[in-house]
Order: C-alpha cells, then sequence, then structure tokens
C-alpha cells in the first residue's frame, strides 16, 4: 500500500519515465513481505537500456527491474534507498520521509 505522495508528484515521476528519463518517486509504503521497510524509491526510465546501465552504477541487477509495461522501475529500500538518494541529490526525499533517521 502506498501512501503520503501528491497526485502531481505521481503525475510528473510518470510524465518522466514515459519520456524516457530517470525519474525518483519515494513514498511510505508497507508490505509484510519487507518488514521494517516502511519507504519505497521509485527509479524508473521506459528506455531499458538507460535503466540498466543506471542501475550498474550503483550494483543493481537488470533482474532487479520491475518491468511493469507502462513504468518500468527499480525499487530500492534501506540502506540502498538512503545511499542512492544521497548520491543523486534527493536530500528533498531524505528530509521530508526522514531517512536519515532509520
Amino acid at each position: 500500500m502506498a501512501f503520503g505522495v501528491k497526485k502531481s508528484e505521481l503525475m510528473d515521476w510518470k510524465a518522466k519515465v514515459k519520456q524516457g528519463e530517470i525519474a525518483f518517486l519515494t513514498h511510505f509504503w508497507l508490505d509484510d513481505r519487507f518488514p521494517g521497510c516502511d519507504t519505497v524509491t521509485k527509479v524508473g526510465c521506459s528506455d531499458l537500456d538507460k535503466l540498466k546501465t543506471w542501475g550498474k552504477q550503483y550494483g543493481l541487477e537488470p533482474e532487479w527491474i520491475h518491468k511493469d509495461p507502462r513504468f518500468p522501475h527499480f525499487d530500492l529500500f534501506g540502506d540502498r534507498q538512503l545511499r542512492i538518494l544521497k548520491e543523486e541529490g534527493y536530500w528533498e526525499h531524505i528530509h521530508r520521509f526522514q531517512l536519515h533517521k532509520k
């Protein structure tokens, strides 16, 4: 279940993904399969080669891509999520979702 994201943020993420840009969307998220994780960052791009190349620099395996037909993306959680958001300069995501305190 996703929550804590504005409709305009979701629409912006979808538009960027469709345009072949690397786009970030962080939101609160609860899933029993991932205990202890209450946020996720979706890093999407409709250009799969571009998304794979982007992910490779962070050690993300191509098979980890959620191959949604319209919005392919990586799901980032925990320490990896925080490290990548820092390296990409998404400080607003880090502070808004208090990722630095986890």
